[in-house]
Protein backbone atom coordinates (compact mmCIF):
# COMPACT_ATOMS: atom_id res chain seq x y z
CA UNK A 1 0.00 0.00 0.00
CA UNK A 2 0.95 4.13 -0.25
CA UNK A 3 3.37 5.28 2.41
CA UNK A 4 1.61 6.86 5.14
CA UNK A 5 -1.51 5.44 3.54
CA UNK A 6 -1.55 8.54 0.81
CA UNK A 7 -3.91 7.64 -2.36
CA UNK A 8 -4.28 9.86 -5.59
CA UNK A 9 -7.01 10.09 -8.23
CA UNK A 10 -6.54 11.82 -11.05
CA UNK A 11 -8.12 12.85 -14.40
CA UNK A 12 -11.55 12.55 -13.29
CA UNK A 13 -15.02 13.98 -13.01
CA UNK A 14 -15.20 14.69 -9.36
CA UNK A 15 -17.95 16.45 -7.40
CA UNK A 16 -16.48 18.14 -4.26
CA UNK A 17 -19.67 19.41 -3.55
CA UNK A 18 -23.69 19.82 -5.03
CA UNK A 19 -24.79 23.36 -2.97
CA UNK A 20 -22.46 24.67 -3.99
CA UNK A 21 -21.99 22.59 -7.04
CA UNK A 22 -18.14 22.49 -7.42
CA UNK A 23 -15.96 19.74 -9.42
CA UNK A 24 -12.30 19.51 -10.15
CA UNK A 25 -10.15 16.56 -11.85
CA UNK A 26 -7.59 15.33 -8.51
CA UNK A 27 -8.03 14.19 -5.40
CA UNK A 28 -5.39 13.25 -3.18
CA UNK A 29 -6.25 11.46 0.69
CA UNK A 30 -4.05 10.81 3.37
CA UNK A 31 -4.94 8.90 6.19
CA UNK A 32 -8.28 8.84 7.12
CA UNK A 33 -8.95 12.70 5.45
CA UNK A 34 -8.88 14.36 2.28
CA UNK A 35 -5.58 16.45 1.81
CA UNK A 36 -6.10 17.84 -1.39
CA UNK A 37 -9.29 18.36 -4.22
CA UNK A 38 -8.32 20.10 -7.07
CA UNK A 39 -6.47 20.38 -10.76
CA UNK A 40 -5.05 16.34 -11.98
CA UNK A 41 -1.49 17.99 -12.08
CA UNK A 42 -1.28 18.98 -9.03
CA UNK A 43 -2.62 15.98 -7.42
CA UNK A 44 -0.86 13.84 -9.00
CA UNK A 45 2.84 15.96 -8.03
CA UNK A 46 1.72 15.72 -4.63
CA UNK A 47 0.75 12.37 -4.46
CA UNK A 48 4.77 11.58 -6.29
CA UNK A 49 6.32 13.75 -3.52
CA UNK A 50 4.35 11.62 -0.84
CA UNK A 51 5.28 8.38 -2.59
CA UNK A 52 2.01 7.37 -2.80
CA UNK A 53 -0.38 5.60 -5.03
CA UNK A 54 -1.30 7.26 -7.82
CA UNK A 55 -4.52 6.26 -9.76
CA UNK A 56 -6.01 7.53 -13.26
CA UNK A 57 -9.66 7.56 -13.15
CA UNK A 58 -9.86 7.62 -16.80
CA UNK A 59 -12.88 10.69 -16.58
CA UNK A 60 -14.85 8.16 -13.77
CA UNK A 61 -16.94 9.86 -12.13
CA UNK A 62 -16.19 10.38 -8.19
CA UNK A 63 -18.96 12.03 -5.42
CA UNK A 64 -19.06 12.35 -1.76
CA UNK A 65 -20.48 9.17 0.06
CA UNK A 66 -24.19 8.90 0.22
CA UNK A 67 -25.66 8.98 3.60
CA UNK A 68 -28.87 7.92 4.69
CA UNK A 69 -30.09 9.05 8.06
CA UNK A 70 -32.85 6.35 8.58
CA UNK A 71 -32.98 2.59 8.36
CA UNK A 72 -32.58 -0.69 10.03
CA UNK A 73 -29.50 -1.95 9.79
CA UNK A 74 -30.95 -5.52 11.96
CA UNK A 75 -34.08 -5.86 9.99
CA UNK A 76 -31.77 -5.19 6.47
CA UNK A 77 -29.63 -8.21 7.89
CA UNK A 78 -32.66 -10.53 8.52
CA UNK A 79 -34.18 -9.52 4.91
CA UNK A 80 -31.22 -10.27 3.68
CA UNK A 81 -31.64 -14.30 4.29
CA UNK A 82 -35.43 -14.46 4.43
CA UNK A 83 -38.52 -14.65 1.68
CA UNK A 84 -38.79 -11.46 -0.92
CA UNK A 85 -41.92 -11.10 -0.96
CA UNK A 86 -42.09 -7.56 -2.98
CA UNK A 87 -44.16 -7.04 -5.72
CA UNK A 88 -45.99 -10.39 -5.17
CA UNK A 89 -49.38 -9.88 -6.75
CA UNK A 90 -51.73 -12.37 -4.90
CA UNK A 91 -52.29 -14.45 -2.64
CA UNK A 92 -51.78 -17.00 -4.34
CA UNK A 93 -48.17 -16.09 -5.26
CA UNK A 94 -47.32 -15.08 -1.93
CA UNK A 95 -48.27 -18.63 -0.87
CA UNK A 96 -46.65 -20.17 -3.90
CA UNK A 97 -42.95 -18.74 -2.77
CA UNK A 98 -43.86 -19.63 0.93
CA UNK A 99 -43.95 -23.07 -0.17
CA UNK A 100 -41.13 -23.29 -2.79
CA UNK A 101 -38.96 -21.30 0.44
CA UNK A 102 -39.80 -24.01 2.95
CA UNK A 103 -38.96 -27.07 0.39
CA UNK A 104 -35.41 -25.67 0.44
CA UNK A 105 -34.94 -25.09 3.86
CA UNK A 106 -36.71 -27.97 5.81
CA UNK A 107 -34.48 -27.81 8.69
CA UNK A 108 -35.66 -23.93 9.57
CA UNK A 109 -36.98 -23.15 13.09
CA UNK A 110 -39.12 -20.14 11.99
CA UNK A 111 -40.03 -19.25 8.07
CA UNK A 112 -39.73 -15.24 7.61
CA UNK A 113 -40.78 -12.63 4.91
CA UNK A 114 -41.26 -9.33 4.02
CA UNK A 115 -42.69 -7.42 1.74
CA UNK A 116 -45.95 -7.74 0.26
CA UNK A 117 -48.63 -5.12 0.00
CA UNK A 118 -52.20 -6.70 -0.04
CA UNK A 119 -52.90 -3.13 -2.42
CA UNK A 120 -51.17 -5.52 -4.99
CA UNK A 121 -53.32 -8.37 -4.68
CA UNK A 122 -56.01 -9.31 -7.41
CA UNK A 123 -58.31 -11.23 -4.10
CA UNK A 124 -58.50 -7.28 -3.34
CA UNK A 125 -58.20 -8.37 0.60
CA UNK A 126 -55.32 -9.29 3.52
CA UNK A 127 -53.96 -13.13 3.61
CA UNK A 128 -54.60 -14.94 6.57
CA UNK A 129 -53.61 -17.35 8.54
CA UNK A 130 -55.20 -20.07 6.90
CA UNK A 131 -53.87 -18.72 3.55
CA UNK A 132 -50.71 -19.49 5.48
CA UNK A 133 -51.59 -22.44 6.84
CA UNK A 134 -52.00 -24.21 3.28
CA UNK A 135 -48.80 -23.28 2.43
CA UNK A 136 -46.82 -24.37 5.73
CA UNK A 137 -48.44 -25.96 8.92
CA UNK A 138 -46.13 -27.44 11.22
CA UNK A 139 -43.61 -24.55 11.00
CA UNK A 140 -44.15 -20.97 12.54
CA UNK A 141 -44.47 -18.24 9.72
CA UNK A 142 -44.34 -14.17 9.70
CA UNK A 143 -44.67 -12.82 6.93
CA UNK A 144 -44.16 -8.93 7.25
CA UNK A 145 -45.36 -6.57 5.32
CA UNK A 146 -43.43 -4.19 3.24
CA UNK A 147 -43.69 -1.39 5.71
CA UNK A 148 -43.09 -3.30 8.80
CA UNK A 149 -45.58 -1.93 10.90
CA UNK A 150 -48.11 -5.00 9.88
CA UNK A 151 -47.80 -8.91 9.31
CA UNK A 152 -49.33 -12.13 8.66
CA UNK A 153 -48.64 -15.72 10.35
CA UNK A 154 -49.73 -18.67 10.81
CA UNK A 155 -51.48 -20.73 13.23
CA UNK A 156 -48.17 -22.61 14.41
CA UNK A 157 -47.15 -19.13 14.76
CA UNK A 158 -49.89 -17.88 16.86
CA UNK A 159 -50.15 -20.89 19.25
CA UNK A 160 -46.18 -20.51 20.20
CA UNK A 161 -46.87 -16.55 20.95
CA UNK A 162 -50.36 -17.26 21.97
CA UNK A 163 -49.61 -19.80 24.71
CA UNK A 164 -47.52 -17.32 27.06
CA UNK A 165 -49.68 -14.55 26.73
CA UNK A 166 -53.44 -13.23 26.82
CA UNK A 167 -54.25 -11.17 23.71
CA UNK A 168 -57.82 -11.46 23.79
CA UNK A 169 -57.98 -7.31 24.56
CA UNK A 170 -55.49 -6.85 22.50
CA UNK A 171 -56.43 -4.58 19.34
CA UNK A 172 -52.65 -5.56 17.86
CA UNK A 173 -54.37 -8.77 16.98
CA UNK A 174 -56.61 -8.87 14.42
CA UNK A 175 -60.36 -10.86 14.25
CA UNK A 176 -62.98 -11.58 12.20
CA UNK A 177 -66.37 -10.79 12.83
CA UNK A 178 -66.96 -14.23 14.56
CA UNK A 179 -64.22 -12.92 17.12
CA UNK A 180 -61.68 -15.51 16.29
CA UNK A 181 -57.93 -14.23 15.25
CA UNK A 182 -57.46 -13.62 11.95
CA UNK A 183 -53.55 -14.09 11.90
CA UNK A 184 -52.92 -10.45 10.79
CA UNK A 185 -50.64 -8.56 13.05
CA UNK A 186 -50.24 -4.43 13.69
CA UNK A 187 -47.71 -2.46 15.64
CA UNK A 188 -46.86 -3.95 18.81
CA UNK A 189 -47.71 -7.48 18.32
CA UNK A 190 -45.04 -7.37 15.26
CA UNK A 191 -42.44 -6.27 17.75
CA UNK A 192 -43.73 -9.37 20.12
CA UNK A 193 -43.29 -11.62 17.26
CA UNK A 194 -40.02 -10.68 16.02
CA UNK A 195 -38.44 -11.77 19.71
CA UNK A 196 -39.67 -14.98 18.76
CA UNK A 197 -37.34 -15.59 15.60
CA UNK A 198 -33.82 -14.02 16.84
CA UNK A 199 -31.28 -15.56 15.27
CA UNK A 200 -28.13 -17.08 17.31
CA UNK A 201 -25.71 -14.74 18.27
CA UNK A 202 -22.87 -16.11 15.31
CA UNK A 203 -25.83 -15.91 12.68
CA UNK A 204 -26.63 -12.49 13.45
CA UNK A 205 -23.38 -11.57 13.59
CA UNK A 206 -22.98 -12.57 10.30
CA UNK A 207 -25.39 -11.55 9.12
CA UNK A 208 -24.82 -7.94 10.19
CA UNK A 209 -21.61 -8.40 8.86
CA UNK A 210 -22.66 -9.09 5.46
CA UNK A 211 -25.53 -6.29 5.68
CA UNK A 212 -22.53 -3.44 6.48
CA UNK A 213 -20.54 -4.93 3.15
CA UNK A 214 -23.81 -4.96 0.97
CA UNK A 215 -24.28 -0.87 2.41
CA UNK A 216 -20.66 -0.23 1.43
CA UNK A 217 -21.28 -1.80 -2.08
CA UNK A 218 -24.25 0.86 -3.13
CA UNK A 219 -22.02 3.74 -1.83
CA UNK A 220 -24.08 4.19 1.18
CA UNK A 221 -21.03 5.25 3.97
CA UNK A 222 -22.42 6.55 6.93
CA UNK A 223 -25.77 5.34 8.29
CA UNK A 224 -28.86 5.97 11.18
CA UNK A 225 -29.32 2.47 12.74
CA UNK A 226 -32.67 3.51 14.03
CA UNK A 227 -34.50 1.07 17.21
CA UNK A 228 -31.02 -0.22 17.38
CA UNK A 229 -31.73 -2.90 20.80
CA UNK A 230 -28.81 -3.96 22.87
CA UNK A 231 -27.71 -7.42 21.48
CA UNK A 232 -27.12 -5.33 17.98
CA UNK A 233 -24.91 -2.95 19.51
CA UNK A 234 -22.92 -5.34 21.42
CA UNK A 235 -22.32 -7.19 17.62
CA UNK A 236 -21.20 -4.01 16.31
CA UNK A 237 -19.12 -3.45 19.04
CA UNK A 238 -17.56 -7.02 18.21
CA UNK A 239 -17.15 -6.57 14.43
CA UNK A 240 -15.59 -2.50 15.04
CA UNK A 241 -12.83 -4.37 17.10
CA UNK A 242 -12.54 -7.56 15.05
CA UNK A 243 -12.68 -6.25 11.82
CA UNK A 244 -13.43 -3.03 11.37
CA UNK A 245 -17.00 -1.63 10.37
CA UNK A 246 -17.30 -1.15 6.61
CA UNK A 247 -19.39 1.85 6.98
CA UNK A 248 -20.06 4.91 9.68
CA UNK A 249 -23.04 3.50 12.02
CA UNK A 250 -24.97 6.52 13.78
CA UNK A 251 -26.97 4.16 16.62
CA UNK A 252 -30.38 5.71 17.51
CA UNK A 253 -31.41 2.95 20.15
CA UNK A 254 -35.02 1.41 20.84
CA UNK A 255 -37.25 3.43 23.12
CA UNK A 256 -37.30 0.69 25.83
CA UNK A 257 -33.46 1.40 26.25
CA UNK A 258 -34.00 4.78 27.21
CA UNK A 259 -33.51 4.06 31.23
CA UNK A 260 -30.32 2.19 30.36
CA UNK A 261 -29.21 5.21 28.64
CA UNK A 262 -30.19 7.39 31.52
CA UNK A 263 -28.74 5.41 34.34
CA UNK A 264 -25.41 5.41 32.29
CA UNK A 265 -25.33 9.13 31.48
CA UNK A 266 -24.40 8.55 28.04
CA UNK A 267 -24.97 11.74 25.92
CA UNK A 268 -24.72 12.05 21.98
CA UNK A 269 -21.74 11.83 20.48
CA UNK A 270 -20.39 8.76 22.66
CA UNK A 271 -18.02 6.38 20.59
CA UNK A 272 -15.64 7.48 17.95
CA UNK A 273 -16.06 8.44 14.19
CA UNK A 274 -16.87 4.89 13.47
CA UNK A 275 -19.29 3.90 15.76
CA UNK A 276 -21.48 6.67 17.84
CA UNK A 277 -24.43 6.59 19.71
CA UNK A 278 -26.75 10.15 18.74
CA UNK A 279 -29.98 9.08 20.78
CA UNK A 280 -33.06 7.94 20.51
CA UNK A 281 -35.87 6.28 18.49
CA UNK A 282 -39.48 6.91 18.98
CA UNK A 283 -42.90 5.81 17.59
CA UNK A 284 -45.79 8.49 17.78
CA UNK A 285 -47.65 6.32 15.26
CA UNK A 286 -47.84 3.48 12.59
CA UNK A 287 -48.02 3.45 9.04
CA UNK A 288 -50.33 4.45 5.86
CA UNK A 289 -50.27 0.94 4.66
CA UNK A 290 -51.43 -0.54 7.84
CA UNK A 291 -53.81 2.37 8.43
CA UNK A 292 -52.25 2.42 11.64
CA UNK A 293 -50.69 6.05 11.32
CA UNK A 294 -52.86 8.63 13.32
CA UNK A 295 -54.37 11.49 10.98
CA UNK A 296 -56.60 14.44 12.16
CA UNK A 297 -59.29 12.69 10.14
CA UNK A 298 -60.61 9.67 9.23
CA UNK A 299 -58.92 7.23 6.20
CA UNK A 300 -61.18 8.17 3.11
CA UNK A 301 -60.71 4.02 2.47
CA UNK A 302 -61.77 3.64 5.62
CA UNK A 303 -64.32 6.52 7.53
CA UNK A 304 -64.30 4.02 10.71
CA UNK A 305 -60.81 4.75 11.80
CA UNK A 306 -58.28 7.51 11.77
CA UNK A 307 -55.80 4.99 12.90
CA UNK A 308 -53.56 5.52 16.12
CA UNK A 309 -50.77 6.91 18.40
CA UNK A 310 -48.70 4.03 19.38
CA UNK A 311 -47.54 5.73 22.70
CA UNK A 312 -49.85 8.15 25.36
CA UNK A 313 -49.23 12.09 25.08
CA UNK A 314 -47.82 12.43 28.81
CA UNK A 315 -45.38 9.59 28.14
CA UNK A 316 -44.03 10.91 25.06
CA UNK A 317 -43.90 14.17 26.50
CA UNK A 318 -41.91 12.71 29.67
CA UNK A 319 -39.18 10.40 27.50
CA UNK A 320 -38.67 13.69 25.17
CA UNK A 321 -38.07 15.62 28.56
CA UNK A 322 -35.97 13.11 30.03
CA UNK A 323 -33.39 12.71 26.84
CA UNK A 324 -33.34 15.96 25.80
CA UNK A 325 -32.15 16.84 29.42
CA UNK A 326 -29.71 14.17 28.84
CA UNK A 327 -28.34 15.13 26.09
CA UNK A 328 -29.60 12.75 23.59
CA UNK A 329 -30.70 13.43 20.47
CA UNK A 330 -34.50 12.14 19.77
CA UNK A 331 -35.78 10.11 16.65
CA UNK A 332 -39.57 10.85 16.57
CA UNK A 333 -41.90 8.40 14.36
CA UNK A 334 -44.64 10.41 13.12
CA UNK A 335 -46.66 9.47 9.89
CA UNK A 336 -49.80 11.41 9.97
CA UNK A 337 -50.66 14.78 10.35
CA UNK A 338 -52.41 14.26 14.05
CA UNK A 339 -49.48 12.27 15.43
CA UNK A 340 -46.99 15.11 14.19
CA UNK A 341 -49.41 17.95 15.90
CA UNK A 342 -48.96 15.39 18.82
CA UNK A 343 -44.82 15.55 18.85
CA UNK A 344 -44.95 19.58 17.81
CA UNK A 345 -46.89 19.89 21.19
CA UNK A 346 -44.31 18.12 23.02
CA UNK A 347 -41.40 19.44 22.10
CA UNK A 348 -42.86 22.87 22.18
CA UNK A 349 -42.10 21.90 26.31
CA UNK A 350 -38.45 22.29 25.51
CA UNK A 351 -38.25 24.95 22.61
CA UNK A 352 -36.70 27.98 24.29
CA UNK A 353 -33.48 25.64 24.16
CA UNK A 354 -32.99 22.65 21.89
CA UNK A 355 -31.31 24.84 19.21
CA UNK A 356 -28.79 23.01 19.11
CA UNK A 357 -29.70 19.45 19.87
CA UNK A 358 -31.35 18.97 16.53
CA UNK A 359 -33.76 17.18 17.29
CA UNK A 360 -35.65 15.12 14.57
CA UNK A 361 -39.50 14.28 13.22
CA UNK A 362 -39.12 10.70 11.03
CA UNK A 363 -41.23 10.53 7.75
CA UNK A 364 -43.82 13.08 8.60
CA UNK A 365 -45.68 11.70 5.61
CA UNK A 366 -49.27 13.92 6.02
CA UNK A 367 -48.04 17.32 6.56
CA UNK A 368 -50.14 20.42 5.94
CA UNK A 369 -49.29 23.58 5.34
CA UNK A 370 -49.35 24.86 9.03
CA UNK A 371 -47.43 22.03 10.60
CA UNK A 372 -44.44 22.87 8.00
CA UNK A 373 -44.43 26.45 9.09
CA UNK A 374 -43.95 25.18 12.93
CA UNK A 375 -41.48 22.76 12.15
CA UNK A 376 -39.63 25.77 10.32
CA UNK A 377 -39.98 27.99 14.02
CA UNK A 378 -39.18 24.67 15.98
CA UNK A 379 -35.78 24.15 14.42
CA UNK A 380 -37.03 20.50 13.96
CA UNK A 381 -35.40 18.04 11.41
CA UNK A 382 -37.22 15.63 9.20
CA UNK A 383 -35.80 12.86 7.79
CA UNK A 384 -37.61 12.21 4.45
CA UNK A 385 -37.71 8.74 2.71
CA UNK A 386 -38.86 9.74 -1.26
CA UNK A 387 -39.18 6.20 -2.13
CA UNK A 388 -42.62 6.01 -0.25
CA UNK A 389 -43.50 8.11 -3.08
CA UNK A 390 -43.06 5.02 -5.11
CA UNK A 391 -44.02 2.21 -3.08
CA UNK A 392 -46.98 3.87 -1.42
CA UNK A 393 -48.54 4.29 -5.23
CA UNK A 394 -52.41 4.06 -3.08
CA UNK A 395 -51.67 6.71 -0.89
CA UNK A 396 -54.29 9.40 -2.51
CA UNK A 397 -56.68 6.58 -1.93
CA UNK A 398 -56.08 6.42 1.90
CA UNK A 399 -55.97 10.18 2.49
CA UNK A 400 -58.31 10.99 -0.29
CA UNK A 401 -58.08 14.06 -2.83
CA UNK A 402 -58.35 16.71 -0.30
CA UNK A 403 -55.21 15.78 1.98
CA UNK A 404 -53.24 14.20 -1.50
CA UNK A 405 -51.27 17.57 -1.25
CA UNK A 406 -50.04 17.32 2.39
CA UNK A 407 -48.03 13.67 1.48
CA UNK A 408 -44.46 13.88 1.11
CA UNK A 409 -43.79 17.73 0.71
CA UNK A 410 -40.57 17.39 0.54
CA UNK A 411 -39.88 20.83 -1.63
CA UNK A 412 -42.04 23.02 0.97
CA UNK A 413 -39.99 21.87 3.65
CA UNK A 414 -36.71 23.23 1.95
CA UNK A 415 -38.83 26.44 1.24
CA UNK A 416 -39.52 26.68 4.52
CA UNK A 417 -35.84 26.19 5.39
CA UNK A 418 -37.05 22.90 7.36
CA UNK A 419 -33.39 20.49 7.29
CA UNK A 420 -34.16 17.58 5.73
CA UNK A 421 -32.08 14.67 4.74
CA UNK A 422 -32.50 11.34 2.93
CA UNK A 423 -33.31 8.37 3.53
CA UNK A 424 -34.58 5.13 2.67
CA UNK A 425 -35.73 3.40 6.06
CA UNK A 426 -34.61 -0.19 4.63
CA UNK A 427 -35.51 -2.49 4.26
CA UNK A 428 -39.06 -0.97 3.91
CA UNK A 429 -37.20 0.64 1.12
CA UNK A 430 -34.53 -0.72 -1.28
CA UNK A 431 -31.37 0.58 0.10
CA UNK A 432 -30.15 1.55 -3.41
CA UNK A 433 -29.41 5.47 -3.11
CA UNK A 434 -30.33 5.82 -6.73
CA UNK A 435 -33.63 4.50 -6.30
CA UNK A 436 -34.12 7.21 -3.79
CA UNK A 437 -33.00 9.97 -6.28
CA UNK A 438 -34.98 9.23 -9.06
CA UNK A 439 -38.30 8.95 -6.99
CA UNK A 440 -37.50 12.37 -4.97
CA UNK A 441 -36.99 13.93 -8.80
CA UNK A 442 -40.00 11.81 -10.95
CA UNK A 443 -42.35 11.32 -8.33
CA UNK A 444 -44.10 8.07 -9.51
CA UNK A 445 -44.85 10.05 -12.77
CA UNK A 446 -43.57 7.60 -15.36
CA UNK A 447 -45.14 5.16 -13.07
CA UNK A 448 -48.22 6.80 -13.30
CA UNK A 449 -48.93 7.08 -9.92
CA UNK A 450 -51.81 9.49 -9.31
CA UNK A 451 -49.63 11.44 -6.52
CA UNK A 452 -47.86 13.14 -9.31
CA UNK A 453 -50.67 15.17 -10.46
CA UNK A 454 -51.40 16.54 -7.38
CA UNK A 455 -47.45 16.69 -5.51
CA UNK A 456 -46.25 17.92 -9.32
CA UNK A 457 -44.52 20.93 -7.36
CA UNK A 458 -42.71 19.33 -4.87
CA UNK A 459 -40.13 17.52 -7.28
CA UNK A 460 -36.21 18.28 -6.11
CA UNK A 461 -33.73 18.60 -8.86
CA UNK A 462 -30.83 16.11 -9.26
CA UNK A 463 -28.55 18.50 -7.16
CA UNK A 464 -30.82 19.08 -4.83
CA UNK A 465 -31.55 15.91 -4.61
CA UNK A 466 -27.55 14.26 -4.12
CA UNK A 467 -27.27 18.07 -1.89
CA UNK A 468 -29.93 16.32 1.00
CA UNK A 469 -27.94 12.48 0.42
CA UNK A 470 -24.85 14.16 1.29
CA UNK A 471 -24.09 17.25 3.41
CA UNK A 472 -27.78 18.14 3.99
CA UNK A 473 -27.84 14.75 5.46
CA UNK A 474 -24.45 14.99 7.05
CA UNK A 475 -26.13 17.69 9.63
CA UNK A 476 -27.84 15.28 10.91
CA UNK A 477 -25.32 13.59 12.59
CA UNK A 478 -23.74 16.95 13.13
CA UNK A 479 -20.99 15.89 10.69
CA UNK A 480 -21.54 18.71 8.21
CA UNK A 481 -18.06 20.32 8.78
CA UNK A 482 -16.32 16.25 8.69
CA UNK A 483 -17.93 15.05 6.01
CA UNK A 484 -20.61 15.48 3.24
CA UNK A 485 -18.35 16.83 0.88
CA UNK A 486 -14.99 16.25 -0.82
CA UNK A 487 -13.08 19.57 0.90
CA UNK A 488 -9.35 19.28 2.32
CA UNK A 489 -9.83 18.34 5.96
CA UNK A 490 -12.50 16.26 6.02
CA UNK A 491 -13.68 12.25 6.30
CA UNK A 492 -12.14 10.77 3.32
CA UNK A 493 -15.69 9.19 2.66
CA UNK A 494 -16.42 9.18 -1.03
CA UNK A 495 -17.77 6.77 -3.91
CA UNK A 496 -16.69 6.37 -7.57
CA UNK A 497 -19.61 5.56 -10.48
CA UNK A 498 -19.55 4.23 -13.63
CA UNK A 499 -21.77 7.26 -14.90
CA UNK A 500 -22.26 10.67 -14.13
CA UNK A 501 -25.93 10.92 -12.91
CA UNK A 502 -25.39 14.37 -14.90
CA UNK A 503 -25.04 13.05 -18.02
CA UNK A 504 -27.78 10.39 -18.25
CA UNK A 505 -31.13 10.54 -18.73
CA UNK A 506 -33.55 10.35 -15.76
CA UNK A 507 -33.89 6.75 -15.96
CA UNK A 508 -30.43 5.57 -16.51
CA UNK A 509 -29.86 7.08 -12.93
CA UNK A 510 -31.55 3.73 -11.68
CA UNK A 511 -28.91 1.70 -13.73
CA UNK A 512 -25.77 3.52 -12.31
CA UNK A 513 -23.53 1.40 -10.51
CA UNK A 514 -20.62 2.12 -7.43
CA UNK A 515 -17.11 1.08 -8.47
CA UNK A 516 -15.25 1.71 -5.35
CA UNK A 517 -16.25 3.43 -1.73
CA UNK A 518 -13.67 4.48 0.44
CA UNK A 519 -14.39 5.08 4.16
CA UNK A 520 -12.00 7.14 6.03
CA UNK A 521 -9.37 6.90 3.71
CA UNK A 522 -9.82 2.66 3.54
CA UNK A 523 -11.46 1.22 0.65
CA UNK A 524 -14.34 -1.26 1.50
CA UNK A 525 -15.52 -1.63 -1.34
CA UNK A 526 -14.04 -2.37 -5.14
CA UNK A 527 -15.47 -3.31 -8.71
CA UNK A 528 -13.05 -4.56 -10.94
CA UNK A 529 -11.86 -1.50 -12.50
CA UNK A 530 -10.21 -0.84 -9.22
CA UNK A 531 -8.82 -4.30 -8.04
CA UNK A 532 -5.60 -4.42 -10.18
CA UNK A 533 -4.90 -0.82 -9.59
CA UNK A 534 -5.44 -0.88 -5.81
CA UNK A 535 -2.90 -3.63 -5.39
Amino acid sequence: MAADNVLGFINGNIYVSFDPLRKVTGLVTCGKYILYSGESEKAERLVKALNGLLIDLEGLTVMPGFIDVHMHLDMLAVSLNSIDLRGVESIESLKKRLREYYEGRLDCEWIIGRGWDQELFKERRWPNRFDLDEAVSDKPVILERICGHAAVVNTKALNIVCSNIDVSRDPNFLRSEDGSLTGVIVEDAVKLFREYYQSSFSEMLKALDNSLKYTASLGVTSIGFMSCDAASLRLLQILKESRGLPVKVRVYLKDTLVDTLLSLGLRRGFGDDTLKIMGVKIFADGSLGARTAWLSEAYSDLPETCGMPTIKEEKLKEIIYECHKAGLQLAVHAIGDKAIDTVIGSFRLIEDEFSNYRHRIEHASVLRLEQIEQLSRLGLLIAVQPHFIISDWWAVRRVGEKRASWLYPSKSLIDNQVKIGFSTDCPVEPLNPWETVYAAISRGKREGIELSKYTSDEALTLLEALHYYTKGAAYFFFEEENTGTLEPGKYADFIALDKDPFEVSLDELLSIKTLLTVVSGRVVYEGNFFKDRLN
